[in-house]
């Protein structure tokens, strides 16, 4: 009973981690300390260039928010 308990715990633990992890942001601080494609937390081009003001560093495009397929819609009623 134990490691059914111990096993719930890890699963839920590893889910919720992995979810807050996994967000895309669609711009991304980019230089030579940062690799590709940067360092991505940002929501606006503004707060990317607020942080890569001073340094050897520039904004760009997130790939990954960019490029990523696009959600599938439902179909209309009766259209399968």
């Amino acid at each position: 009973m134990r490691k059914l308990i111990f096993v719930g715990m890890l699963a839920v633990g590893a889910l919720g981690s992995s979810a807050a992890s996994a967000q895309d942001y669609p711009y991304c601080l980019q230089g030579r300390e940062f690799g590709y494609p940067g360092n991505c937390q940002f929501t606006s081009y503004a707060q990317c260039e607020a942080t890569a003001s001073g340094t050897f560093s520039y904004c760009g495009v997130n790939p990954r928010f960019y490029y990523a397929p696009a959600p599938r819609g439902r179909h209309p009623y009766g259209w399968y």
